[in-house]
């Protein structure tokens, strides 16, 4: 589990019993490098171009996650992120595939394009930060604005944020220099936020918000990089996620053996280039959430046009070996931060998918009884 933009694992509090109950699962749940509990090292990019510079920050994030993937000796997982978590895994999908079973994206950050000219304005509509600090948990479970269904409110980006923004200044900038006035500056934005939670609740949830704010800067300088003013990706999502579960895979040391079949190899050798063959990605998005709900179904239409294309050429093996998909799914009285906000359903729903990679294992098993892996890494045909 990846949490959303400065904020920490301890926010999923209400996920992580539910999600534990069945003993054939282990749950990790990371503080992002620079952010939360993690380390937090000097933040330097030195990319000279737009683009390079996406790419920098996106690295800089995702290999730090590898290299725990690889510590921990974990070769395949499901992997759920939230807002600016759920960029950062679509990312590691496309950059490290095929340790992937399932992609679970709640109410992610950059998937659609700028819908908005850029010229020489200096006013646009603000969709993440500002909606972020503004919107109340009493707002995520009432009664959702009917004249703009699916669609974040708009609100107008002042000259001075856009300034900052262009400087890539951190908004918890503003709490680190605030001093003795930071904790009620913090408390004006989780007041808000955690309003519809037991006391107790909301004071713990203030707390911990304040210790991470108040850290040393580091990933959290990242948000400007990825994100334009208005909050839009520099690098849409839209443009490549339906990469994701069509990769190449490099295999590492503790990688199992390469699911190979005999037809695909030479005799007494192994191949050394495999493809992935789809994984199942799930959007989820609050029915209140403030993120642009229809980054979902476009980008099933990108994913969906891109698995029809791969099957057009696919051996008889590699149509046995399909897994890909891809799905929208709205909770119910939820915003932005949907996990907590209806923390029941999101548990069930969550349950729910990791259950389906369990009987996905099972359905390709059965599609390859014909064939066996036996004799260490040689694989041969099945007698019958």
């Amino acid at each position: 589990m990846l949490h959303g933009y400065g904020a920490g694992l301890g926010l999923f509090y209400k996920n992580f019993e539910p999600l534990t109950r069945k003993s054939a699962w282990k749950l990790y749940a990371l503080d992002l490098l620079g952010m939360g509990r993690s380390a937090r090292p000097s933040f330097n990019i030195q990319a000279k171009t737009s683009e390079g510079r996406v790419q920098e920050v996106e690295d800089w994030f995702i290999d730090a996650l590898e290299e725990w993937r690889i510590k921990r000796g974990i070769d395949k997982m499901t992997l759920l992120g939230h807002s600016f978590g759920a960029y950062m895994a679509v990312c590691y999908a496309l950059k490290y595939p095929g340790h992937l079973e399932k992609l679970i994206l709640a109410s992610p950050v950059g998937i659609p394009e700028d819908k908005y000219a850029w010229g020489s304005s200096t006013t646009k509509p603000l969709t993440t930060v500002q909606n972020e600090v503004l919107q109340t948990q009493q707002e995520t479970t009432g009664h959702p604005d009917s004249a703009t269904p699916g669609r974040p409110p708009l609100r107008v980006l002042p000259r001075l944020v856009g300034s900052l923004w262009a400087g890539n200044f951190s908004p918890f900038g503003f709490i680190r220099l605030a001093g003795p006035f930071g904790p009620s500056l913090v408390s004006s934005w989780t007041t808000r936020r955690f309003s519809e939670l037991p006391a107790n609740e909301a004071k713990a949830l203030h707390n911990y918000c304040y210790s991470l704010f108040r850290l040393p800067g580091s990933g959290d300088y990242a948000l400007t990089y990825i994100l334009a003013p208005g909050a839009y990706a520099r690098s849409p999502l839209v443009r490549r996620i339906q990469g994701v579960g069509r990769q190449h895979i490099k295999h590492d040391s503790c990688s199992s053996t390469p699911d190979m079949y005999p037809s695909d190899l030479a005799p007494g050798t192994m191949s050394t280039k495999q493809r992935e063959t789809g994984i199942p990605i799930v959007f989820m998005y609050g029915d209140r959430d403030w993120m642009d709900k229809q980054g979902g179904p476009d980008c099933e239409v990108e994913i969906n046009a891109t698995k029809a294309k791969a099957l057009e050429n696919a051996t008889h093996e590699e149509l046995l070996k399909e897994n890909g998909s891809a799905k929208t799914i709205i909770i119910s009285n939820a915003g932005h931060h949907l996990y907590l906000d209806n923390f029941e359903e999101f548990n069930r729903i969550v349950q729910e998918e990791m259950t389906d990679v369990e009987a996905r294992e099972k359905r390709l098993l059965d599609k390859r009884a014909p064939w066996l892996r036996v004799e260490g890494e040689e694989i041969r045909r099945l007698e019958v």
